[in-house]
């Protein structure tokens, strides 16, 4: 640091020096003039007051270099002297802008890294860079000259103005050894044929043919990028191989599926299809064989037919264009039936809880499984909205039933009911923002679900049980199959048989659609303990004004993609318009040439859409783009929107986004 009361010192000798000095002129010319002729005393004069005024003006000089240095000091010039030939040495870019990003001085380098020939004084970073590099929120790595580099920033203040001072660290052998082993890092898969061995159990002949096939196939795509490939089960594979196969899967959104789809068995030329699980996630190869056996659960949980591909905390789902076929067997019914008997038994409490909105199958399946937990001995509840006018025909059902008292109960009345030993048991929903009450299941740590709509995400907290069938027409199919299994005869009482009939009635569409030999040994079972098709008939009438309404539904129909029906109620009034939705959706694939029909209804500030599908089209995954969800042919969604014609622009284009770019005219 500089010493200012040495300056001060110094400055005062100085002066005094000349003072002394000028002293001494004066006394020398007076002298002079009493010795020295006229002549010489001017001479003498003019002289000595030369030399007074340099002594004067270098005392002056001086005292300014002083001053200097006491303003500038070694933090002055010296200091920037030392910075400016730092920063100028280095051998990466860096550059000094104002706040607008125009550049004030620059280094070599980043004249180089520019790739201008001309000097770029005065022009701005953003015609060299990527990105805005001076914006708060600006990227901390950009590219020049096919290199990478980290961004330093600096903002320096000099007076009243400011400036950046920006630095490029060159990263590209780090970005590259990333990418290396990002690209070379292992990603595990299980692969399974879902049906072949359904699809040939009356052709067994052809079964070893068929079984060549695909494995020829799939051991083709796993060779094309040098992975592993084992067989550890008859059908059932595990594919290793590394990340950056995977993008080249996913580009080409899993072609695998199509060509094992292509082949194609017995008169009936059914399809053979495959399910993939594949998981990269950080962890052990124990950990990602772990997480890819889930996917591949998933993926059957959804109808298989589809890769369910997990990246870190990611999912993307690619194919699910085939209906799943019914493969369910009475031993897995069995011991879900077992499993779930057993849970019940040891809960303090059980909450039984369906979707938002519930239907008929919702309230069959809850019934149900309140009829298991009263045959273990288990308090239970079901939460439901008891105004849904909906429901309001089923509750009658049970207006003098004693073992129901007390049962049905409104979501916030649910949630009083939670406790730290309940059991939450899902029916005929799998989807956690759907249902009654989301809070319930948020606080509730055992969890059971029972369904048939396909899954569309992971659980937050994995179920105890998770018997997600996508074949099954209901869950009330579900729910009565376990009921058989384990329920000593004579248990199940009439109005209980009554509901779970209707709720298979209604998503079979009176058992015209969607059913299986399973779906009719349930039927049977129902009837044998009192179900009475005439009984639920008047579940199903409706009244004058819906039928009214869904009349006047139909009014705004639009054919659209040549094969898609849309119809548009932009005035719904009541929730009940929901239903008019459903059935509207339902009576438009009478139309000759619809594949699949879509009925969108406003109701308040929602619009609520229902689709249903022939058979060719997934209206499921359509609907998942607009977070809906349900099976491949009935699915449904909301949508908080006061503007029906933005959900229709919406749905639109999920399903250009669904229909091959070839199929779209």
């Amino acid at each position: 640091m500089y010493n200012n009361k040495n300056s001060r010192g110094r400055t005062t000798i100085l002066y005094l020096i000349a003072s002394f000095l000028a002293l001494i002129a004066l006394f020398g010319a007076g002298y002079a003039i009493s010795i020295m002729p006229e002549s010489f005393l001017y001479i003498t004069l003019f002289c000595s007051s030369v030399l007074v005024l340099l002594l004067i003006i270098s005392a002056i000089i001086v005292n300014a270099a002083y001053k200097k240095r006491k303003i500038d000091g070694p933090s002055g010039p010296v200091l920037g002297s030392i910075m400016y030939d730092k920063i100028n040495s280095l051998n990466e870019p860096a550059l000094i802008c104002d706040i607008h990003g125009k550049i004030l001085w620059y280094n070599r380098f980043t004249q180089i890294g520019s790739g201008q020939k001309s000097p770029i004084l005065g022009s701005y970073v953003s015609n060299y860079f990527k990105g805005s590099l001076i914006d708060e929120d600006a990227p901390l790595e950009t590219t020049f000259n096919e290199r990478d580099y980290y961004v330093e920033k600096t903002k320096i203040k000099s007076g009243e103005k400011s400036y950046y001072l920006i630095v490029f660290r060159d990263i590209t052998k780090t970005v590259e050894l990333e990418k290396f082993i990002r690209d070379n890092d292992k990603v595990v898969a299980y692969i399974i044929v879902d049906n072949l061995e359904e699809l040939l159990q009356f052709e067994q002949e052809k079964y070893r043919e068929a079984a060549t096939k695909i494995e020829e196939y799939v051991r083709e795509w796993a060779q094309s990028v040098g992975g592993i490939l084992k067989e550890y089960e008859r059908d059932k594979y595990i594919f290793i191989f590394n990340m950056e196969d995977l993008d080249k899967f996913k580009n080409d959104e899993f072609n695998i599926l199509d060509k094992v789809r292509d082949i194609r068995i017995g008169s009936g030329n059914i399809p053979v299809t495959i399910s993939i699980g594949v998981a990269k996630i950080n962890g052990t190869l124990a950990e990602k064989e772990k997480a890819a056996h889930a996917c591949l659960e998933m993926a059957l949980q959804r109808g298989g037919d589809q890769a369910v591909v997990k990246i870190d905390d990611n999912i993307d789902f690619f194919g699910g264009r085939t209906n799943a076929a019914q493969k369910r067997t009475k031993v897995r019914a069995r011991v879900v039936a077992n499993e779930l008997i057993n849970h019940i038994a040891s809960a303090g409490n059980v909450i039984i809880m369906a979707h938002k909105f519930p239907d008929y199958d919702a309230f069959g399946a809850s019934v149900g499984i309140a009829r298991l937990a009263k045959f273990c001995g288990a308090k239970f509840n079901i939460v439901t909205n008891l105004k849904d006018t909906n429901i309001v025909k089923c509750l009658k059902f049970f207006e003098k039933d004693d073992d129901y008292k007390g049962v049905f109960v409104n979501g916030a009345d649910g949630l009083d009911l939670v406790r730290t030993d309940s059991l939450l048991i899902i029916v005929d929903v799998n989807n956690f923002a759907m249902l009654e009450n989301a809070d319930i299941a948020k606080n509730v740590q055992d969890i059971i679900i029972i369904d048939h709509h396909r899954k569309n995400a992971e659980f937050e907290n994995e179920p105890l049980i998770s018997y997600i069938e996508t074949s099954a027409s209901s869950a009330s199919e579900l729910v009565s199959e376990m009921l058989e299994q384990v329920l000593p005869a004579e248990t199940l009482k009439q109005n209980e048989a009554n509901m779970l009939f209707s709720g298979i009635a209604l998503d079979t569409k009176q058992f015209t659609k969607g059913t299986g030999t399973k779906t009719y040994a349930a039927a049977m079972y129902l009837r044998e303990h009192g179900a009475s098709y005439e009984e639920i008939q008047a579940l199903f009438k409706t009244s004058l004004r819906d039928y009214k309404q869904e009349s006047h539904f139909g009014e705004i129909i639009e054919i659209y993609r040549n094969c898609m029906a849309i119809a548009l109620n932009p005035n719904g009034t009541e929730q009940s318009d929901r239903i008019l939705a459903a059935r509207v959706a339902d009576n438009l694939l009478m139309i000759d040439g619809v594949a699949a029909s879509f009925a969108l209804v406003k109701v308040d500030n929602t619009v609520h859409i229902s689709a249903r599908s022939s058979g060719s089209i997934n209206v499921q995954l359509i609907l998942e783009e607009l977070h809906g969800g349900g099976r491949y042919d009935a699915a449904g969604a909301q949508v908080k929107e006061d503007n029906i014609d933005a959900v229709l622009l919406r749905l639109k284009q999920a399903i250009d986004n669904y229909i091959n770019p070839e199929d779209v005219k």
